[in-house]
């Protein structure tokens, strides 16, 4: 204890160490245990959920108007029940997010109109997250903008001989109906492209007639420092994500309400030139065009070759030329069904022939036969002969 004679006290005091001083105490030995400078590591953690914060980019500021209403319930310990006024699906949807984010228990109650969300602390509830949504926010877009700083790029030689690419910054609308105007057509498409805007990066779009009686809604990102800190990066490849994902939107409202004939995407510069087509890509040729134009010599190459026929020796001609009698005579004879009654007929006509004053004796039959049979043999023969100086003067 100190007096005024002796100002110091003999004893010493140590301070207690309290929560905080026990945290940072554990930060320290975790730290040491991971090899992590506290002066030169970058907190990038999130404790939100992937639908928590793309809820939160569709509409920031009344996200994180809920999000203090929440930080408030959970810095006061006498409170354990909030009711939110009713709201429309979408919105209830990122209450019931956020509150699994901090460890409420969440449900809707009433019919709708009348349906709002009610919150409960429960065991599992510990501290509402470190980061706020805003934060989050920051850490994406930075995120975001390293990874399209690092990523791989290909050597100047190759990168030099590819031409570059043209991403979709606009939709082109042809066939338009008669008399249309361009309040017309931003008036029907303001619900689509407002969503556009909510779910991607921040965009502008402007709408333009061409020469070509064709109209085009180009899009421009917006370089805003509210739009840039609380929206995605609107690099040309987001641009052209998010118009490809509104294409079948825009497309339904302009045929029900027959404002056009075809939607496409395309690309236009800065003076409404379109560059680039949508059709333009589906139809490129390349090396599959290639491959088409010379299929036909392929099915000429895949038929078979005949070859020609070999050239007859003459030598062969006459007993080919009696081969071929033979088989004539063979399909000309008529085959009877009935051998019965074909042999009966037969017999009436060597009957017939034998009263007429024909030779009645079987043997003179016989040789008159043989003698024909001898006869054709002969003359068969003698072509033959006739034929085979020809065949060797021929070779």
């Amino acid at each position: 204890m100190a007096t005024r004679l002796n100002p110091w006290s003999t004893r010493e005091t140590a301070l207690k160490c309290d929560e905080e001083c026990l945290r940072l105490q554990r930060n320290r030995i975790l730290a040491d245990a991971l090899n992590i400078d506290p002066a030169t590591h970058t907190d990038n953690h999130i404790p939100y959920s992937d639908t928590t914060m793309r809820l939160c980019r569709e509409d920031p500021s009344w996200t994180q108007t809920q999000e203090r209403e929440f930080r408030v319930f959970a810095g006061s310990p006498e409170e354990k029940r909030l009711r939110f006024k009713p709201m429309p699906s979408n919105k209830r949807a990122f209450l019931h997010s956020l509150a699994e984010d901090f460890g409420f228990d969440s449900e809707s109650q009433d019919p709708e109109p009348h349906r709002h969300v009610c919150i409960f602390k429960t065991p599992r509830f510990v501290s509402a997250p470190s980061k706020t949504l805003a934060q989050c926010l920051r850490i994406l877009k930075s995120a975001a903008a390293s990874a399209a700083i690092s990523a791989p790029r290909l050597p100047a030689t190759m990168a030099d001989r590819l031409p570059p690419v043209q991403h979709f910054n606009a939709f082109l609308f042809k066939a338009a109906r008669f008399a249309l105007t361009i309040e017309e057509l931003d008036q029907a498409l303001a619900a689509d492209l407002a969503a556009v805007m909510r779910s991607g990066p921040a965009l502008k779009f402007t709408t333009s007639f061409l020469p070509s009686d064709e109209i085009v809604i180009r899009a421009a990102p917006v370089t805003t420092a509210a739009a840039i800190a609380t929206s995605l990066a609107a690099t040309p490849q987001a641009v052209e994500t998010a118009l490809s994902a509104a294409k079948p939107t825009i497309t339904k409202t302009v045929s029900r309400l027959g404002l056009a004939g075809v939607v496409e995407l395309c690309h236009t510069d800065a003076s409404l030139n379109v560059t680039r087509k949508e059709a333009d890509s589906e139809s490129s040729g390349g090396w599959s065009a290639v491959a088409s134009r010379g299929s036909w010599r392929k099915v000429a190459d895949a038929q078979p070759r005949v070859a020609p026929p070999a050239s007859t020796p003459r030598s062969f001609l006459a007993l080919k030329r009696f081969g071929l009698k033979k088989e004539k005579e063979k399909e000309e004879t008529p085959v009877e069904e009935d051998w019965l009654a074909a042999a009966e007929k037969l017999d009436e006509d060597e009957t017939v022939f034998n009263d007429e004053g024909g030779v009645s004796d079987g043997k003179s039959d016989e040789g008159e036969n043989g003698d024909d049979r001898k006869t054709q043999e002969e003359q068969v023969l003698g072509d033959a002969e006739v034929e085979e100086p020809v065949a060797v003067a021929d070779v």
